[in-house]
């Protein structure tokens, strides 16, 4: 369905007149995406030499509510909130208020990593970059599945007992609540809060009209898409706002939500600073401030998948960015998933492109293999292989990992009963997750974390193991119950670990610490 286009800035009109052939791909692509993921909404817009040349909406805000998607639905970005904390950040550089380089206890006194050495030598910039030395989504527990009962401060003073898999910016390991530090540098260096600050310095001047940060209310904003989720084979609501959406702790690291107009307004600025976005007649941010968001600051690992399909040569992380090679053309993106909600803003600023995708329901393969045919379209066109080609070939690769990387068969899982749990039942406290029961109910042991409402499950034998059926479908990664040896008067042990290992790295249950504290009520 053609959507019309309403730029937030001026200068930004919709092209006219009849479709050019490049809408045809474009169309092609998209519609191939609905139909073989079958979405329940979508919203794609292109940009070029600082128009929107392209935009495309089908679906709708809930699937069989008749409540169509347009240009103004408001998606939830997820990660592509990192950049304009990033960004933010920038402005306040280029404003006088911080440095880059200077110690994030200068703004945070309070602020704690588990080594007290790398506390006082932590730097703004290192928040945003990913080289904390810890694992994959540590901490992101506090975050995920929500709504839970743990606060930003809860999330910061976590951070102390969160052990480092790696030496401080030995490498790349990506994480989310290092963000939520960068949100609150931000509000102590800006003098107003993380929400106040975006929608003062990025929302406003860059007339980003429906961004949301923050607590808002649904139905007086509007046009909200929800999130779905796969279920027997249909798209089935899951994780629904209610009346009020709350300000929650992850804001500056994936807790924005802006519509398809608002995000073409943002990437515009980005390709052309000197013509969009302009302030008092000046860019948005200064070219040194873009040059030091977009330079490689740490190096990540180069895939199989990157050097095949894209011909690519690095792939770094800049300041909420990540950056690449493909086919020769420089590529500056990033991603945002969260839980039945996936965008992709993609830049190529060579060629004077980038576009945006957005889709409200389970889309890892369909954004993958849309946003590669997107970029070919513009890298290799002669090459494209198309929605459908990239689709076999990622299904292709996903079958080779499945066996190199099998998930264990709990097929044979049965409830435990409370002998299986034999000196072991009682309630266990992590220091940074906090409380945690495993006690008998209704003829079985149910688990159930004090903070994190939605973990709660029923404790399950498989073979000789124990694992964890979650009650609901917010918290999909199943995990392993594990009960070190303990030797003496130790107190009991209890660790966790994802069944499958390639799960979602932010069901961070290897970063757990569970010790015995007291018996069951």
């Amino acid at each position: 369905m053609r959507i019309a286009f309403a730029a937030g800035l001026a200068a930004l009109l919709m092209h006219a007149g009849s479709t050019s052939a490049s809408d045809a791909v474009f169309d092609r692509h998209v519609d191939e995406a609905i139909a073989r993921y079958d979405l329940p909404g979508i919203a794609v817009g292109v940009v070029q030499d600082g128009k929107v040349v392209y935009t495309h909406a089908a679906g709708e805000l809930v699937t069989g509510s008749g409540r169509k998607i347009d240009s103004d639905t408001l998606f939830k970005i997820a990660s592509n909130s990192k950049a304009m904390t990033a960004a933010l950040l920038a402005r306040l550089v280029d404003q006088g208020k911080l440095k880059w380089d200077d110690p994030v206890v200068k703004y945070l006194p309070d602020f704690r990593m588990h080594d007290p050495w790398v506390t006082r030598e932590m730097q703004v910039r290192d928040l945003l970059i990913h080289n904390s030395g810890l694992g994959a989504g540590a901490g992101d527990l506090m975050l995920w599945p929500d709504p839970n009962l743990f606060t930003r401060a809860d999330v910061m003073h976590g951070l102390r007992y969160l052990k480092p898999i790696y030496s401080f910016r030995s490498r790349y390991a990506y994480d989310n609540t290092l963000y939520i530090v960068a949100g609150e540098v931000a509000a102590a260096a800006g003098g107003a809060t993380y929400e106040e600050l975006v929608r003062r310095e990025l929302f406003e001047p860059l007339g980003m009209r429906r961004c949301q940060v923050g607590e808002f209310k649904r139905d007086a904003v509007g046009n909200v898409a929800q999130p779905h989720a796969r279920r027997e084979g249909r798209n089935v609501p899951t994780r629904v706002d209610g009346d009020t959406i709350p300000n929650v702790p992850m804001m500056a690291a994936g807790g924005i939500r802006c519509s398809l107009d608002d995000m073409l307004t943002w990437t515009t600025m980005w390709l052309q600073p000197d013509k969009a976005g302009l302030v008092d007649g000046k860019p948005w941010l200064s070219q040194q401030q873009r040059e030091e968001v977009w330079k490689p600051h740490t190096i990540m690992p180069l895939s199989k998948r990157m050097r095949e399909w894209d011909h690519s040569h690095y792939s770094a992380y800049g300041y909420g960015w990540r950056l690449t090679d493909v086919d020769g053309t420089w590529k500056v993106s990033h991603t945002g998933t969260l839980g039945g909600m996936y965008s992709a803003l993609t830049l190529l600023p060579e060629k004077n492109v980038g576009f945006v995708i957005m889709i409200n329901g389970d889309a890892d393969d369909a954004r993958t293999v849309l946003t590669q045919a997107l970029v070919k379209h513009f890298t290799a066109p002669q090459s494209n292989p198309g929605v459908a080609g990239y689709a076999a070939m990622l299904e292709a690769g996903q079958r080779q990992a499945a066996v190199a990387r099998p998930v264990a068969d709990t097929s044979d899982r049965v409830p435990a009963t409370a002998a299986d749990l034999a000196g072991k039942a009682g309630v266990y406290r992590d220091p940074w997750f906090g409380e945690v029961s495993l006690c008998a109910q209704d003829n079985g042991v149910a688990f159930a974390a004090a903070k994190s409402p939605k973990m709660s499950g029923k404790v399950m034998r498989s073979g000789k193991r124990l694992l964890v059926q979650w009650h609901g479908p917010d918290a999909e990664i199943e995990p392993w119950l594990e009960f070190p040896a303990v030797s003496g008067n130790a107190s009991v042990a209890m660790r966790m670990a994802k069944i499958d290992p390639d799960g979602d790295f932010s069901s961070d249950y290897e970063d757990l610490a569970f010790e015995r504290i007291r018996d069951c009520p």
